[in-house]
This record gives C-alpha cells, sequence and structure tokens, in this order.
C-alpha cells in the first residue's frame, strides 16, 4: 500500500546515533522471512478459507505459518507459543497460568486481504516476559519489509534504525488510520459527520498500522478494540520509535483488556495530544468522566 504522501512539506527525521539489533531479535526476524517466503507467499490467492466463530476468516495457510513458526521460535527461545489460531480456552490458559515469558504469534494478520488479494498483511511476532513486550516482528512479505523492536534498543526496518517522517504541524492536516467496526455509535456519527482531519485510511490488518504509524505514514491512528496478538508486536515497535499511546478510557495503554483493547496512537507527542483530547471529547467516555 502506498505510504501517506498528502503533505507536500513532509520531511525525513533526523537519525539518532545509530545502534544494531541484538543476535536474537536478528535471529526472529530470519525466521519470520522464511516463514513468509516458504509458507505464505506460494499459497497467496490461492487458499480456501472458513470463518472462525467471530467472524475472522482462517485458512490452512494460517495454521501452516502457525505450526511452522512455534517450532521456529522455540528453537530460538524454548517457551510457550499463543497464537491467534488456538483455542480461546487455549489462548486464556496460556494468558492466565502465570507464565513469565511466552511468545505471541499472529501467522497471518488480514487473513481476507490475505484471500482477496489485497496486499497488505503481514505476520507478528513479540516475546513477552512478565506481561510486556520485550522483542516485536512485524514483518510484510509483499512489500518485504520487517519492522523489529526491542525494549530499550529502537525500532529497526530492514535492519535499518527506522526513520520515520516528521508529523503534520496539526490534527486538521492529518491522515488518519481509523478502524470504525469496534467503535461506540456516538463517536463513529462524529467521525462520519465532522472528521477533525484531512483523511482517512483502513485496509484491515493491525499489525501493519502500527508500524505504519511508527513510520509516520499515517500520522493519528485508531482502533475500536484489539486482542493481543494485535498489538503486541506493534505497539512496542511504536513505542521504540518514540511514539505515543493510550486506549480510549485508560491513559495508560497496557492498563487496557487483553482480549479486547482499543487503540489511540500518533508518533508525534503534540499531535497524540490533539488526537486523544479530540476523542475524549467526543466519546462516551466524556460523559462517563463528567
Amino acid at each position: 500500500m502506498p505510504a501517506n504522501n498528502n503533505s507536500s512539506n513532509l520531511q525525513v527525521k533526523k537519525a539518532p546515533a545509530q545502534q544494531t539489533m541484538s543476535a536474537t531479535l536478528k535471529a526472529i526476524v530470519a525466521a519470520v522471512k522464511l516463514v513468509g517466503a516458504e509458507e505464505i507467499m506460494p499459497h497467496y490467492m490461492k487458499v480456501a478459507h472458513q470463518h472462525k466463530n467471530d467472524g475472522s476468516m482462517c485458512t490452512e495457510a494460517d495454521l501452516a505459518v502457525q505450526e511452522v513458526l512455534t517450532r521456529k521460535l522455540q528453537a530460538i527461545s524454548n517457551v510457550p507459543v499463543l497464537g491467534e489460531e488456538m483455542s480461546v480456552a487455549q489462548q486464556e490458559a496460556l494468558w492466565g497460568n502465570g507464565l513469565q515469558t511466552m511468545w505471541c504469534v499472529d501467522p497471518i494478520d488480514g487473513t481476507s486481504n490475505f484471500v482477496h488479494g489485497l496486499p497488505y498483511f503481514a505476520i507478528s511476532v513479540a516475546l513477552i516476559r512478565d506481561g510486556k513486550s520485550v522483542l516485536g516482528v512485524v514483518y510484510d512479505p509483499v512489500a518485504k519489509e520487517a519492522f523489529a523492536a526491542e525494549q530499550g534498543r529502537g525500532t529497526f526496518l530492514n535492519g535499518v534504525k527506522l526513520q520515520g517522517l516528521t508529523a503534520v504541524s496539526s490534527l486538521p492536516h492529518a491522515l488518519a488510520n481509523v478502524d470504525l467496526k469496534r467503535l461506540e455509535l456516538r463517536l463513529v456519527s462524529e467521525l462520519v459527520k465532522h472528521p477533525p482531519y484531512s483523511s482517512q485510511r483502513n485496509f484491515g490488518a493491525s499489525s501493519l498500522d502500527w508500524c505504519y504509524t511508527a513510520a509516520g505514514r499515517y500520522d493519528v491512528y485508531l482502533h475500536g478494540g484489539q486482542k493481543l496478538w494485535d498489538y503486541a508486536a506493534g505497539s512496542l515497535i511504536l513505542q521504540e520509535a518514540g511514539g505515543h499511546m493510550c486506549s480510549l478510557d485508560n491513559d495508560e495503554f497496557s492498563q487496557g483488556g487483553v482480549w479486547q483493547r482499543s487503540v489511540v496512537a500518533a508518533l508525534d507527542a503534540e499531535l497524540f495530544a490533539e488526537w486523544k483530547s479530540w476523542l475524549r471529547q467526543h466519546s462516551g467516555q466524556a460523559e462517563q468522566r463528567k
């Protein structure tokens, strides 16, 4: 998908001091790239699909990728793997049994796009320790872009420290990524009738949405409800890129529900504050806080 080129005065941020990826992060990126090449792209637009109980799609490729990824990741660190294609009971049991470290995997984020030939889907992998992501990789096998982050070491795109585009000057000039599906009706109505931004997009792969926000391709981001595998890697990638995030009803993003967490985010601090303020003023949460 094309990057944000709405504004002619967008400039690349000055690169910070160079850092390199750790050996572990490099190993994860290599594993994910290999899985993308061998297990995903040969089946692009060629696999049958079915719908799960929550209405989302699942293909044979999702299941195969999760199985192969599990083996490769456990060869790097032999800890349990929580995957999107596991049953809800299995997912909740893994999260709730007090494990200190686990992998979190979304084998194909954007399965509907994958099935219908829309080139906006990714593999998402995070290593979670004590409930927080410490390593994250999101790989787009079509664009061959690997976003990777490690706690305290920054964010990388294809092995090079990520250099995001500078933000637009204010919210009315922003390109927004907004997923309307899980938002409350009042806020949806306000966004449709009185959008505070210049233009709006959403292509249906949350992990890439986080990465595009980290890269400054989207100026602001809003999602009404993500599950653990939707945000585990992407939120760390944005955080390590210097971005900002919260939920619609909590300033601390990490305090949201594990299985249903709203997202308000932006790379630039001032733009994030303006975006959060507008959303809080125009949602039902504003009424609850009165």
